[in-house]
């Protein structure tokens, strides 16, 4: 649509960071997404350093007819964003720690390295995903699962407080005492209820872990993934763990003890006295002939090393799921579909085990997904963009096909895929919590400003 030019000017007056307009050849630059796959090209781009240049971004919308979208770190939307006015918040980034009260408060765009580093300073940790680039918020308002979750919960248990832009324009203050409604709605809730410019997470004291990943040969996969399953089916709230499966290619950005090898990686984290951590996680060291052996005492500063996702910006395609539990047919399944030799373009496949603090909602309740399952399954399909549209959501539908003995019927909006999929937005929630929280999303957006769910 076009814009009217007194708008126009009074918008980029009233915003202090950039404001970029469709076509301009800075967008992807200021943008800097994580996932280089969508192409966004808006009709507005306000590129916040304040609270204030968001107010302005939503109410210049609000007047004009536009819909918001909101990015931060590019780990979100996996689809191009055309229309409307993108608001990032890649500028707007910052943490402060309060060590007495063991909070810290974010901005908007703050990622979770910048949070874990601070925290570690006070002997202090936030309960963060696996990921140390991913932007904190949009992560915790979906629920976020990380490497400490059997211990701590979701990570959105942990939020105590939000400013949000709403969709009227305003800023509002969601914490138990003001507000609780969108406070029970953005811990897990996910989106379509304004831009959030700021939150407050309650911090652990945590000062060493025994974690980090062992890695298992390809011979040897099949023994170790069934000691796995059955050796996670029964573990105490002290221990998280998952098992990864990975075909590396044979390029030379791979390093070279993995490169252009099947391996599967145990992951693990406990919480307590490392000699005990050692003894809980003896029986996947003696599974088989270990290949890779990062596990020991960390620091919580270290924490993304348990997972070691990818820390470089490139395409990605990823599809999740929950699952209820993980048994030796499982994992004949899943090998049979994508494990050794069977030439997919599935380039990894990691199960969780989550459940132990997961399972138990806050005082006062959350709108999070997913209680009730005791794993969780994504798969990352090959980096290559070609694959995208057809080939990689035909072999997942193949594959959850296959799994569907194993699928949970609730899972959790993180894992969701952007809601790509028929019927993952549905099944992101219990019917009654999707019902609340599109009555929530009304009440604060009563123009439809935030696009959320699917079309349908």
């Amino acid at each position: 649509m076009a814009l009217a030019p007194a708008a126009v000017e009074a918008l980029t007056a009233a915003v202090t960071g950039p404001v970029l307009f469709q076509g301009d050849p800075g967008i992807p630059a200021e943008i800097g997404a994580f996932n280089t796959f969508p192409a966004h090209d808006p009709e507005v781009l306000v590129a916040a350093e304040s609270e204030g240049d968001v107010v302005a971004a939503v109410r210049f919308a609000l007047e004009n007819n536009l819909a918001v979208r909101t990015v931060s770190t590019g780990h979100g939307s996996p689809t191009p964003i055309v229309d409307g006015v993108l608001v990032s918040l890649r500028r707007f980034h910052g943490v402060s720690i309060d060590p007495d009260a063991r909070i810290a408060v974010l901005r908007g765009g703050t990622r979770w390295g910048e949070v874990i580093e601070a925290a570690a300073l006070h002997g202090l940790a936030p309960i963060t995903g696996s990921s140390a680039t991913v932007g904190a918020i949009g992560y915790m308002l979906g629920g976020g699962l990380g490497p400490l979750a059997r211990t701590f919960g979701f990570s959105s248990d942990w939020a105590r407080g939000f400013r949000v832009v709403s969709g009227e324009g305003q800023v509002v203050v969601a914490n138990e005492f003001e507000n609780a409604d969108l406070f029970w709605a953005l811990r897990g809730g996910k989106g379509g209820f304004g831009v959030v410019t700021e939150m407050t997470v309650g911090l652990v004291p945590l000062t060493t872990l025994y974690a980090g990943s062992v890695l298992f040969d390809a011979p040897h996969i099949e023994a170790v993934y069934k000691r796995w399953a059955d050796w996670s089916s029964d573990l105490p709230e002290t221990v998280t763990t998952a098992a990864a499966l990975a075909s590396f290619p044979p390029i030379e950005a791979i390093p070279e003890p993995m490169r252009g090898k099947t391996l599967l990686a145990v992951r693990y984290a406990f919480i307590g006295d490392a000699a005990e951590g050692e003894r809980l996680f003896e029986p996947i060291r003696s599974a088989a002939p270990v290949y890779l052996d990062g596990v020991r005492v960390m620091g919580p500063a270290d924490v993304a090393e348990i997972h070691s996702d990818p820390a470089d910006p490139g395409p990605s395609w990823d599809r999740g799921m929950m699952l209820d539990r993980v048994d030796g047919a499982f994992v004949d399944t899943l090998l049979g579909a994508i494990g050794p030799g069977t030439h997919t373009p599935i380039m990894a496949c990691e199960v969780r085990r989550v459940g132990g603090a997961t399972e138990r909602d806050v005082p006062g309740g959350s709108a999070v997904g997913g209680r009730g399952a005791g794993y969780a399954l994504v798969l990352i399909g090959a980096p290559d963009p070609a694959l995208f549209d057809a080939v990689l959501p035909s072999v997942a539908d193949g594959l959850t096909g296959a799994l569907a003995p194993w699928v949970s019927a609730v899972t959790t909006p993180n894992w969701a895929g952007g809601f790509g999929v028929p019927g993952t937005f549905e099944a992101s929630w219990p019917a009654d919590t999707r019902e609340r929280l599109a009555a929530i999303r009304a009440d604060y957006d009563p123009a439809g400003l935030f696009p959320f769910a699917p079309s349908p």
